[in-house]
């Protein structure tokens, strides 16, 4: 396995005005739950995993705060900083002692687009525990998925600065490449690009036990009142199944199961897979069909926090 200063995706971190409503679906129906709350702040974990918290929302105009990641240590992040700077990359501050919950040792930076970008150690890991059969509730966070008006400027970005590399590419007939699929550990991805009008949250997804799980948990939402976007279904870039929901402040969110892995990176060679073709969009054929529709919700709102740090 290659060598990479980034190993995981940790957490995303959003802003919407209906902050309470967001807050009470994540932990009433979605299966996140509340692990710290700072005012019109808080902190959401999953409970198979040890990462402190896998969400952050905050009361505040729509927009995404940051987009979080991993290194192993503090020489990594150290040595990201100084690539980071090196390469022009605008810093919003090097690496400290991160002050809010969860702690740890850590840096934060626009992207190219002016999206923020947190790179992190030595964070104060939480209890985890086994997700049980039949448990209709999040593992971990699986993938953070962002639009963009420079699909190819966008990937060179992250796999020039950030180690990621592609995994597998849609495209279109008449539009040309339409997502490029970033990994940065064995994960088929842990982020991805999508071609959009403007710079915006395309999806989030939460890893499932299983496909039983998955299913039960899809149900769930369903009985919820919340919107599916598309699926119940399963990609083919990725083998992962799929089922998108509208949250309430209008963010598409998935649950999702059996990510597809590259063990043998040496051996591993991107494929394109046609985006009008049924068979990619879905290879079970249980989803409706990718339409205009669909493709128009997963644009979502223009997010107004480019280039403009988080106040948290």
């Amino acid at each position: 396995m290659t060598r990479r200063l980034i190993t995981h995706l940790r957490y995303g971190a959003l802003a919407m005005p209906n902050f309470e409503e967001e807050l009470a679906f994540m932990t009433q129906h979605w299966g996140l739950a509340q692990v710290h709350r700072e005012g019109d702040v808080a902190w959401l974990g999953a409970e198979g995993t040890p990462e402190p918290f896998v969400v952050r929302l905050r009361k505040g105009e729509k927009r995404i705060d940051l987009v979080a990641f991993g290194a192993a240590n503090r020489d990594d992040v150290n040595e990201l900083h100084s690539r980071l700077v090196a390469n022009g990359v605008q810093i919003i501050h090097g690496p400290q002692e991160l002050t809010q919950f969860g702690g740890g040792y850590g840096m934060r930076f626009f992207d190219n687009e002016g999206r923020t970008v947190e790179v992190s150690t030595e964070v104060e890991l939480k209890g985890s525990r086994k997700i049980q059969e039949r448990e209709a509730i999040p593992v971990k966070l699986s993938h953070f998925v962002v639009n963009t008006t420079d699909l190819a400027g966008t990937a060179e970005w992250y796999v020039k600065n950030l180690d990621f590399a592609l995994s597998d590419s849609l495209y279109s007939d008449h539009m040309g490449d339409m997502m490029h699929f970033l990994r940065c550990n064995s994960a088929h991805h842990s982020f991805a690009i999508a071609t959009g009008p403007h710079a915006s949250l395309h999806h989030i997804s939460f890893e499932m036990r299983g496909v039983e799980e998955w299913m039960r948990g899809t149900g769930k939402i369903l009985r919820a009142g919340a919107r599916m976007v598309w699926g119940p279904g399963r990609h083919n870039a990725g083998d992962n199944t799929f089922a998108y929901f509208l949250d309430p402040a209008g963010n598409t969110i998935e649950y999702t199961t059996e990510l597809g892995t590259i063990e043998d990176e040496d051996n591993w060679h991107p494929s394109k897979f046609n985006i009008g073709e049924l068979s990619t969009q879905d290879q079970w054929g249980t989803a409706q069909p990718m339409s205009e529709l669909i493709a128009r919700e997963s644009f979502n709102d223009k997010d107004l926090g480019l280039f403009v740090a988080p106040p948290v």
